[in-house]
């Protein structure tokens, strides 16, 4: 008996101890953001770390603290991002822990000069994740990390930690992970962007000005190289063109004066090419479901659909035309082409010419169709 029960005690210490290495959550130091910028001069990068601490949450056992979460951001230079930030361990207690990253933030300098070994780097790092978001800005990255969200909720429920699809509203630009930037990045004549971020310091206030974090366009590249910003109406465009599940308030104006407002979703963009051409060359068919959110001027229902028809076929074209003057497809039509047309891809390839031209789109078709009047009464 006596025997048995030395046996049990024995293997209870012997379970108990397997776990012993194991830490609580408040004896770590999460690190949920990554920034990175670059001296072109002393040819060595300044990594920073957003840090948070959660022995507020251990403690409070539910319900949101009253005092705000601090955040921590720590910094250091090295030649390369792993010995920058090999730097900090001996700096840090709570010990790093990288396991939750959420965001890498990289400054346009680095967009700009360093970009691909970046970009390679990151992208072959295996403790990095596929849902790793990239964002770029040309803030002060330490600013952009001491933001809280509004209301003092803690950093990450700022837009730095947005997921991809059921917490984007309509009218906002999508975040972007390492997983589908790259897919988009290395294909032979795909465009790719990165969402830029910037701080806004007039919109809120709580007794004094109170700084948000906002997206305010992409960083657009075509061929693997980085081309220019497209602003904020170009790119929530763009983004309501080619992805899922959002929406976008448009203007509809008649001779210049605006006669109605329209909320525009579900749009099905189809490109159809054209037989035996050495370059893209092909039409654009868009149907389009939109609610009437506000009427301004009594117009006939055909009236008002035709000109919303015309405004968003002016603003695609617009769009079209400036990836020309800038050689991005942003429509990424030379996707498609290139995969059904080996041999004139590789002879575009060959000559190393961009592959659109402002009559490679010959036509646009735009059919929309309003399905909520919001109560209005229209005339046919």
């Amino acid at each position: 008996m006596a025997r048995s029960i030395i046996l049990i005690i024995s293997a209870c210490c012997i379970m108990l101890s397997g776990c012993s290495g194991i830490k609580n959550i408040q004896d770590l130091t999460y690190i949920v953001s990554i920034g990175m910028d670059y001296d072109d001069d002393n040819k060595e990068y300044t990594v920073y770390l957003q840090g948070l601490n959660f022995i507020n949450v251990a403690k409070q056992e539910g319900g949101k603290s009253a005092d705000p979460v601090p955040i921590f951001v720590a910094s250091a230079k090295g030649e390369t991002l792993n010995l920058a930030v090999r730097n900090l361990y001996k700096m840090s207690e709570p010990p790093l822990y990288f396991g939750h990253i959420k965001t890498l933030v990289i400054t346009n300098r680095i967009v700009q000069h360093k970009f691909k070994e970046v970009v390679e780097e990151v992208g072959k790092n295996r403790s990095i994740r596929p849902t790793l978001h990239v964002v770029t800005t040309d803030e002060e990255i330490e600013e952009v990390f001491n933001i809280n969200a509004l209301f003092n909720y803690p950093a990450v429920y700022t837009v730095l930690f947005k997921k991809d699809t059921y917490e984007i509203a309509q009218n906002e630009i999508r975040p972007v992970t390492i997983m589908k930037f790259l897919r988009d990045y290395y294909e032979p004549m795909n465009s790719s962007r990165l969402p830029f971020v910037k701080i806004n310091k007039t919109s809120w206030k709580a007794e004094k000005d109170y700084p948000v974090l906002y997206f305010d366009g992409y960083s657009v590249f075509q061929n693997r190289e980085y081309k220019k910003e497209l602003e904020f109406e170009d790119s929530l465009f763009l983004d309501w063109l080619l992805e899922k599940y959002i929406a976008i308030d448009e203007r509809v104006e008649e001779e210049g004066k605006l006669a109605a407002a329209v909320k525009l979703e579900s749009p099905k963009l189809k490109i159809k090419y054209d037989d035996d051409s050495a370059t893209p060359k092909f039409s654009i068919d868009l149907s389009v479901r939109a609610d009437l959110l506000e009427k301004v001027q009594d117009l006939p229902i055909s009236r008002l659909t035709s000109l919303a028809e015309e405004e968003v076929k002016s603003k695609l074209k617009t769009l079209y035309l400036d990836g020309v003057e800038n050689k991005i497809d942003y429509l990424n039509a030379g996707e498609k082409w290139f995969r059904m047309h080996p041999e004139q891809f590789a002879e575009l390839k060959r000559t190393g010419k961009f592959f659109l031209e402002e009559d490679s789109l010959t036509d646009i078709r735009v059919n929309v169709q309003i399905y909520n009047f919001n109560s209005y009464k229209y005339i046919e």
